[in-house]
């Protein structure tokens, strides 16, 4: 690989999304704050199962059916017959460990209450748990080289980017196969890009934003890897196979042996307390 250069492109944030709760709905919002471990509450919570491990639509595809709101001081979670259930941004209780992956981390439960509604919901015995913001999990040294990149409940990555050109040729594959159009919320980014090519993302080495507070850099480090999630309708929770399907006819990726991949994990280079808004232009510096 050649060094980066800087490539004369234009660059305009057309979605900013934050999850909230690990594998439940997402959130448009027209501007995010960027804190150490990404979006400011992105993944910020997590349901656990009576060991404390995390669940995710990979197992309970109706996780994607409950859909969070934030508001000033609490989020309201709502689902399919249930009643909403009002979580607080400023209390907790118990302290806990829990495991995402293969990390045991600090975090702390978010009482009976939620417990109960999450298992009523689900059907199984679980728990929702916050990330203890003292605790420092660190993605892969491998991929992040000198930048030390905090994550929260988020699979590895604070941050993950892709492009809506990205998204259209998936669309533009899925009718030529006659299959029916997806969304974003498909892939749970972070970032949706405007002005690159189909899949440019894959190249960049950093984005650059200048916000009223300072410079944000953002390196994109790594390819990312897709499971079954894409697949699971975000209205319905149903299972399909379309989409993994076409991905595997054009995304399988020689980075990662093969593996088929959808957007780049990024970690934040510069520009903590600071927020990025959709429209925000930037630039690239791409990897050749």
């Amino acid at each position: 690989m050649s060094d980066a250069v800087t490539a004369d492109v234009t660059l305009r944030i057309a979605a900013l999304y934050v999850h909230p709760i690990k594998s439940c709905g997402g959130i448009a919002v027209g501007d995010a704050l960027l804190i150490e471990t990404g979006f400011e509450f992105d993944r910020a919570w997590m349901v656990v199962d009576a060991n404390g491990r995390f669940v995710t639509q990979r197992d309970v595809p109706r996780m994607a059916l409950i859909q969070p709101a934030l508001k000033t001081d609490g989020m309201t979670l709502c689902a399919p017959g249930m009643l909403a259930l009002q979580v607080s941004l400023n209390q907790v209780h118990d302290a806990v460990r829990v495991t995402v992956w293969s990390d045991e981390v600090a975090a702390f439960d978010m009482g009976a209450v939620a417990a109960q509604w999450f298992s009523d919901f689900l059907g199984q015995p679980l728990r929702l748990v916050r990330f203890d913001p003292d605790q420092k999990r660190l993605a892969s040294a491998q991929w992040c080289g000198p930048v030390a990149a905090e994550a929260a409940f988020a699979d590895e990555f604070p941050l993950l980017v892709t492009s809506q050109a990205s998204l259209d040729e998936l669309n533009r594959r899925l009718a030529a196969g006659g299959a029916a159009p997806v969304t974003m919320q498909r892939f749970r980014p972070n970032l949706v890009l405007d002005g690159l090519a189909a899949h440019d993302e894959d190249h960049i080495d950093e984005l650059r934003f200048d916000t009223p507070d300072g410079p944000v850099r953002l390196r994109l480090v790594k390819p990312c890897s897709r499971c079954s999630i894409p697949d699971i309708d975000p209205l319905t929770a149903e299972r399909g196979h379309a989409v993994g399907d076409t991905l595997t006819g054009y995304r399988a990726d020689a980075r990662l042996e093969g593996a088929i991949t959808f957007g780049m994990n990024a970690v934040i280079v510069e520009g903590t307390d600071r927020a990025l808004r959709v429209g925000m232009a930037g630039g690239a510096t791409y990897r050749f």
